[in-house]
């Protein structure tokens, strides 16, 4: 028997960083996605008992305040792609009002931590996000251009190629053959 699960990246990341939290017994509350204030200092060593529950499953302690930035910025791109009903802002609007940064500082930032550019993960995170939502919810490119804020489905369409190197309509047939060959 194959299912299909339908999944919230946000909530799952939210859910095991609590429990990994509630775990160690550490009092905290929540301030925003990614972001949690303890309400006790933490000892070298259950700093690093914490890194290290974190580490298996791609979370990491951010202590660089430049890399914190990068992170809040990265944070807020997912939650405006992965949040349907974000996606009416301007990408660098969203960014500078969630962040009280304006959008250049952040582009700087940004490019001179990952040397990649805002708009470069904007980009991959959308393309992430049209793949999940076409293999997933079964959703067409109209949908999905629509959901993500795109100007036309040719313009998603020439990003998803530019992206992955094939066609979204190449892409549901590879997902389509992987199906019928497990049945």
């Amino acid at each position: 028997m194959k299912l299909f699960i339908k999944f919230d990246i946000n909530t799952i990341c939210t859910l095991y960083l609590k429990e990994k939290l509630e775990e160690q017994n550490l009092n905290f509350s929540t301030l925003g996605f990614g972001e949690i204030e303890l309400e006790d200092n933490l000892s070298i060593e259950a700093l690093d008992k914490l890194k290290n529950n974190l580490e298996p499953f791609g979370f990491e302690v951010v202590e660089n305040q430049k890399s914190v930035l990068v992170q809040k910025i990265k944070d807020a791109i997912i939650e405006l792609v992965y949040t349907d009903d974000n996606n009416n802002y301007k990408s660098s609007a969203y960014l500078a009002d969630k962040l009280n940064h304006s959008y250049g500082y952040l582009s700087n930032v940004f490019s001179e931590v990952t040397y990649s550019s805002i708009e470069n993960f904007i980009i991959i995170q959308k393309i992430e996000r049209a793949k999940q939502l076409m293999i997933v919810n079964e959703m067409s490119l109209t949908e999905i251009a629509f959901l993500l804020n795109y100007s036309s489905v040719a313009h998603l369409s020439t990003q998803f190629k530019n992206t992955t190197g094939i066609t979204p309509s190449a892409f549901l047939r590879i997902i389509k053959k992987r199906r019928e060959n497990l049945k």
